[in-house]
């Protein structure tokens, strides 16, 4: 018998007792309660706390919580003198200690049992909250006292001279136009980005047919309508594949609403019977208002985007959302006159929409989705033949142009890595697009993203923001940006990342959402905020759909050896990377070489090319005394470094002289390490593994006392503790530490 069991069971008993009140809550302790796995426990215990913490964010601070910390809401509610001291404690126990289950070399199973305890003495108290429906404060003796005075003794208390009364009930609408400013104006706290409240996500649409082949033309509509919200600054607009899960759906608009983060829900139904068009829209004000506004538009075909653009400026004038002449004149173009042409546009789209193609887009540069899967193939080559149809019928189509280059950006960007035309294409048919539409944002991220992977870093950085300055509800665009500001880059700038994965995220819930949280849990991290980064890493685990991706996500050598013995067949790739460089770093080289295998097994049958890191698995064939596998490890990587240089690609920039300086350590040459390792510490953003290298890897152990290579990381280390405290600034401006 667990040594928690007591406390499982008063938990059961508090779950019998909420049922059917607080379903979010319910839910979490639910799972809770049949856990048999102490890290599984820890999960839902947070969780639990995460509901409670949300609904007080909203209730108490008013204000949505997005991706902010706990730790920050609930220093915040103490603050702010909304919940009780012992409640506090409580809470941030449990926040504390559920964080250790993420790496169980400083983990103790025992520690499980305080955590339950907090959660239990929480939600008793949540739950009296809940009952009275008003704040629950720490009490002064002073405030018992004032309670307990007799009638008279308040009457006089109300006897105020009248100059004292004036400048009293001045200092008091003072207090509240402050506090108004405050919560208006900032986000968790510090001078953060101004919080947009009017938020709208689009759901899609049903047919009101039994045609399910024609279900592309709702989505059409819905895709066209969500695309115009965008482009209004004013508004915070999800996009197409955050909504997706809500096709179906089960939950009530309340629930979306609270799970997208967002204020407002369009919903919508649509037909096409012959010529003619019925479009049936609701806008919904998420909580206890409901139904604001519906409309039902009769329409001819032909006058589908006019449609579209007076159902958009209508949702945003219900919204008092101010529309700029550019954003108004962005709303009201026709892409195409042809409408043979957009019904096989939108049939290609329809297609791409059938495994989150443009989340594709974000993980591929880094965590690649394979195209193993037939129905994928199939649709990329249906998708590409429907856009090349469409053109045929309007040679001026500037999105289906688009499109194309984003199709063949993900069929060839490993493919192509060391060729010198590498992803010309892509620049040819984004710039094709904007030959005949100059102000398509799709067009200018894709271009983004090719400038990106040539080195031409500042056009990279002009496009995305040219983007967003048409669409400032392009998330892509955000999270593009922000990848080039990360460690591979010379001119890093950890907070210019960070801002703009959290931008990404307060606009997306899509199925690329736990990547994102793990890219601002690895900036965080790389920048030497561990316990901020946790936070994140914690959020995206909660967001796994099995305890394979569930472990994998958590990282640390125990959760990824768990995630390999749930599913070692399917693993997803990059944990099998990790796994095996846990291996090689706690000296298992033989189990290490097994996984790297397997790894670059995955790699070649998907047409991957390997760039980077190709010296560790060298390092470990090193160890186990197969020189020359060895030797043809750290000779390829070699190639693959000069390579990237002399072709100028962002990893020959800076981060190819790093491995250079690993693999020269590896083969013992330290006149050719130094000379690289001299090189790369000349790049100005640092982040922490850099500063710490001398002590970790392998390669570089038996260097570790020599006063040359001493020296060097002196100094990286230098430049990495003024990028922290730049970083450190910054959280606290923000409100996030």
């Amino acid at each position: 018998m667990a040594i928690w069991s007591s406390e499982i069971k008063e938990l059961e008993r508090l779950y019998e007792s909420l049922k059917g009140q607080l379903p979010d809550l319910e839910k979490e302790l639910e799972r809770l309660v049949k856990a048999d796995d102490e890290n599984i426990i820890l999960l839902y215990s947070r969780r639990c706390l995460e509901v409670i913490i949300t609904d007080l964010c909203e209730c108490e601070l008013k204000r949505p919580r997005k991706t902010e910390p706990l730790k920050g809401i609930i220093d915040k509610l103490h603050k702010e003198d909304k919940i009780p001291s012992h409640i506090i404690s409580s809470m941030h126990g449990l926040n504390e200690l559920s964080t250790y289950g993420t790496h169980p070399k400083d983990f103790d199973p025992e520690q499980v049992k305080p955590v339950l305890v907090n959660l239990d003495i929480i939600i008793k108290w949540y739950l009296k909250y809940k009952e009275t429906g008003t704040e629950i404060k720490t009490k002064s003796t002073g405030d018992i006292r004032q309670k307990i005075k007799s009638t008279e003794d308040v009457k006089k208390g109300m006897q105020i001279p009248k100059t004292r009364f004036i400048a009293l009930l001045f200092g008091l609408i003072l207090l509240i136009v402050v506090a108004v400013l405050f919560f208006t104006n900032n986000i968790g706290g510090g001078k953060q980005t101004k919080e947009i409240e009017k938020s709208i996500a689009v759901l899609p649409f049903k047919l009101l047919s039994d045609e399910p082949d024609k279900q592309y033309l709702a989505d059409g509509m819905m895709d066209a309508i969500t695309l115009h919200l965008s482009k209004i600054k004013d508004l915070r607009v999800m996009s197409r594949t955050s909504v997706e899960q809500y096709r179906n759906p089960t939950k009530t608009t309340n629930a979306i609403g609270r799970e997208l983060n967002v204020e407002y829900l369009l919903e919508g139904s649509f037909q096409k019977f012959g010529d003619n068009v019925r479009l049936i829209v609701q806008l919904i004000k998420t909580g206890k208002e409901g139904h604001i506004w519906a409309n039902k538009y009769d329409r001819n075909w032909k006058d589908i985007f006019s449609v579209q653009s007076e159902v958009a400026q209508k949702i945003a004038d219900e919204l008092n959302a101010a529309i700029t002449p550019v954003e108004k004149q962005l709303i009201e173009k026709i892409p195409t006159t042809n409408l043979t042409a957009l019904d096989f546009y939108q049939r290609g789209r329809e297609e791409l929409g059938k495994f989150s193609f443009h989340d594709l887009l974000v993980t591929s540069t880094t965590y690649p989705i394979f195209f193993d899967n037939p129905t994928s193939k199939k649709s990329l080559q249906v998708a590409r033949q429907m856009y090349k149809t469409a053109l045929r019928y309007d040679s001026t189509f500037a999105p289906a142009y688009a499109e194309l280059a984003a199709i063949y950006w993900s069929e060839n960007y490993f493919s192509e890595y060391f060729l010198t035309n590498y992803l010309d294409s892509v620049l040819f048919l984004a710039n094709k697009a904007l030959s005949f539409d100059d102000q398509l944002a799709d067009a200018y991220y894709i271009r983004g993203k090719y400038y990106g992977e040539l080195g031409n870093i500042k056009q990279a950085r002009k496009d995305f923001d040219k983007t967003v300055q048409l669409d400032p509800n392009y998330w892509m665009a955000y999270f593009g940006k922000g990848e080039l500001y990360l460690e591979e880059f010379v001119d890093a700038d950890y907070r210019v990342a960070i801002e703009n994965f959290r931008n990404a995220a307060i606009r997306y819930h899509g199925s690329a959402l736990p990547y994102l949280l793990k890219q601002i849990a690895y900036a965080l991290g790389i920048s030497g905020f561990d316990t901020l980064a946790r936070e994140y890493i914690l959020k995206a685990a909660n967001l796994a759909v099995d305890s394979a991706e569930y472990y994998s996500t958590l990282g640390g050598f125990q959760n990824l050896k768990k995630a390999y013995q749930k599913d070692s067949i399917n693993t997803n790739i990059r944990t099998l990377w990790d796994l095996a460089s846990n291996y090689a770093g706690s000296g298992n080289f033989k189990e290490s070489l097994k996984i790297y295998r397997q790894y670059l097994h995955r790699l070649q049958e998907n047409g991957i090319t390997m760039v980077n890191d190709i010296h560790r698995i060298g390092q470990v064939y090193l160890e186990m005394g197969i020189k020359d596998s060895a030797d043809y490890c750290f000779k390829k990587q070699i190639e693959n470094c000069n390579a990237a240089i002399r072709l100028g690609r962002p990893y020959g920039m800076s981060f190819a002289y790093y491995d250079l300086v690993l693999v020269y350590a590896s083969m013992g040459d330290k006149i050719k390490a130094l000379e690289n390792l001299n090189i790369f510490k000349q790049r100005e953003g640092m982040c922490q593994w850099f500063a710490t290298a001398l002590n970790w890897e392998m390669p570089l152990r038996k260097f570790k006392n020599d006063p040359e290579f001493q020296k060097i990381f002196k100094e990286i280390d230098t430049k990495y503790q003024t990028e922290h405290e730049r970083v450190r600034k910054w959280l606290e401006e923000q409100g996030m530490l």
